[in-house]
């Protein structure tokens, strides 16, 4: 999550940060900050993923070298690389880290400040799938910040993926094969389970829980005279068909991620047609293929290892294929240069590695509708005023130290 500094900011480690940005010629309308202006930025790791064997970076692999020296293994991902790719842009930047494991994002903060001494970076501990431990953290971040900036959510679970054998090789000998390797479309299915809130498992995880926490943090983020912005990592494999407003956390069926990722895709739409006129504005991003523990729960590591000629093969006709957390990370920088309002809210935006390992973002439209978004985001709202007493329980609680 990012953040705008204030000059009363009332928490002991928020000092001004100057951070003047220059405009993307060729990004379509640069940077809102061409101006100095005071930032902070943050950012939530995705804790279930893990570093592939193939970085383009050699100082973010040095990174990642101490991070795995350090007391606590980080198997780093999408989340890490971009602490680290937004702290190459500037690192005077603050960072909050919010994870549900500290003792990793301690490893992590420990290993960005030994590339940038001069950056701040700040831990929080959330579990987006325990709606107590997302009103505990909102309360702490209103306590520390009087605005937010960026909210970046990309935390999020593929539990016990099962691989359609039969449907991969039907998929390599048709004329939907590169489709197929672009999307993962019918390739996959998980086994979902019900978590201690009553809710579905994936469901909470990769949406309602990050819902929550925007709500909380609408005081934070809904200043019109200063735009903020959630970037959600969504997910090509999205499909509409996997969606139903009748199950939207997906308990009748056996493809609760694709599901979720839709059901993200919706509710950034919806945010956008009620709080755009706030200065809240969100957008999807899609990293590709990533070689991360999502992708390890798939097939062993060995085996993607096996598979990376191919890989490296196929990405001359699937751009799609990223493989790092460095490179999919991509289009997740890019929409941090952006000016929201100038974007496009049905536009997802999709990290993408030529053959010959240069990255850039792709835009491609989304199969939303606005009627079907609102129903969603009003069954969400609903759904929230379920869990008021968990919310009353927080309050009373104990702040993080």
């Amino acid at each position: 999550m990012c953040y705008r500094t204030v000059s009363n900011a009332p928490y002991p480690d928020c000092c001004q940060v100057s951070l003047n940005v220059q405009g993307n010629e060729e990004g379509g309308g640069g940077h809102r900050g061409q101006q100095p202006v005071y930032r902070r930025y943050g950012v939530f790791p995705e804790e279930q993923t893990a570093i592939g064997k193939f970085q383009s970076s050699r100082k973010f692999q040095s990174l990642l070298e101490r991070v795995q020296k350090g007391p606590t293994i980080w198997k780093c991902g999408i989340g890490l690389a971009l602490c680290e790719r937004l702290l190459s842009e500037d690192d005077g930047l603050h960072l909050c880290l919010a994870c549900r494991n500290l003792g990793k994002a301690e490893a992590a903060r420990v290993a960005l400040l030994s590339s940038h001494p001069r950056a701040e970076i700040t831990l929080l501990q959330i579990d987006v799938s325990n709606l107590q431990s997302v009103f505990q953290a909102s309360r702490e971040l209103k306590q520390r910040f009087e605005h937010l900036d960026y909210l970046y959510v990309n935390a999020g679970i593929m539990p016990n993926p099962q691989l359609n054998l039969k449907a991969l090789f039907s998929g390599l000998f048709s004329r939907k094969v590169f489709h197929m390797f672009s999307t993962a479309e019918g390739l996959l299915t998980q086994d979902d389970r019900v978590t201690t809130d009553g809710l579905q498992e994936v469901f909470e995880t990769n949406v309602f829980g990050h819902f929550i926490l925007i709500r909380e943090l609408e005081p934070l983020l809904c200043h019109p005279d200063i735009p903020s912005q959630v970037i959600w990592t969504s997910s090509s494999n999205a499909k509409k068909s996997n969606f139903s407003l009748d199950d939207f956390q997906h308990a009748k069926g056996h493809e609760p991620y694709s599901s979720s990722k839709y059901a993200t895709d919706l509710l950034s739409l919806a945010l956008n047609r009620n709080f755009n006129q706030q200065g809240l504005y969100s957008s999807v991003v899609c990293p590709g293929t990533v070689l991360t523990n999502l992708t390890y729960g798939i097939l062993p590591p060995f085996i993607w290892t096996l598979l990376t000629p191919l890989i490296f093969l196929l990405r001359f006709f699937v751009n799609s294929l990223t493989t790092t957390p460095y490179n999919g990370a991509e289009a997740l920088l890019w929409l941090f240069r952006q000016k929201p309002e100038f974007l496009n809210p049905l536009t997802k935006y999709h990290s993408a590695t030529t053959g010959l390992g240069s990255n850039y973002v792709s835009p491609q439209k989304m199969d939303l509708d606005e009627e079907t978004a609102e129903k969603f985001y009003q069954n969400l709202l609903d759904l929230e005023r379920r869990f008021g007493a968990i919310r009353a329980r927080s309050l009373d609680s104990p702040s993080q130290k």
